[in-house]
């Protein structure tokens, strides 16, 4: 455990049995828009739809499966520069244009074989609610709907677009071990690689 890191979040700290749930997570969910993306909008002159990632973000979603945890996106979106970037980060369970977000969790949890307890999700909107109350941790960006807000176990400091996933990678791994030992894996050639 990272405890120095971990008492930069006191509640989480003070939350022992939260502690315990994030050590055990097997899966960990993203939304997309205003949880990867600062949920903006951007149209070229031709009408294609651009979308802006943090990298910072990309180095946790390659990251946390080296460690046991499964990354997923499910999103009510859905366009070619979100799917080119799935592919950069080789995210395998993918869910583009999902308007029932439960029905595709629950779908995901079956194939995966996996307890909804052990499943964190990531999102900041209403329709983020279809799967919070069905997993055992979820979170939000800092400037999520004030519903999400209220229903989620934990309310990230980052904000939409600034670094979430990454965020949420590193207070999970600082559950289990020191954040040096976790990123080891990051700083070697190979790990850029698809």
């Amino acid at each position: 455990m990272d405890v120095d890191f971990l008492a930069s979040y006191p509640s989480l700290m003070a939350a022992d049995a939260l502690q315990t749930k994030l050590a055990e997570l097997k899966l960990v969910v993203f939304d997309v828009d205003g949880v990867l993306t600062d949920g903006g909008l951007l149209y070229s002159a031709a009408g294609e739809e651009v979308k802006r990632f943090n990298v910072k973000d990309g180095v946790a979603m390659k990251l946390l499966p080296k460690w046991g945890v499964t990354v997923a996106v499910i999103t009510a979106k859905d366009s070619a520069p979100l799917r080119r970037r799935m592919e950069d980060l080789g995210v395998k369970h993918f869910y583009p244009g999902c308007h029932d977000k439960a029905a595709a969790f629950d779908e995901l949890v079956d194939t995966l074989q996996i307890s909804p307890k052990h499943c964190a999700y990531v999102g900041d909107d209403v329709i983020d609610l279809q799967v919070m109350p069905k997993v055992g941790v979820s979170f939000c960006p800092s400037d999520a709907h004030v519903l999400v807000k209220r229903h989620c176990h934990f309310t990230l400091n980052k904000s939409a677009g600034q670094g979430v996933a990454r965020e949420v990678a590193d207070v999970i791994l600082a559950t289990r071990m020191a954040l040096e030992d976790a990123y080891a894996l990051a700083q070697k050639p190979e790990f850029e690689k698809k």
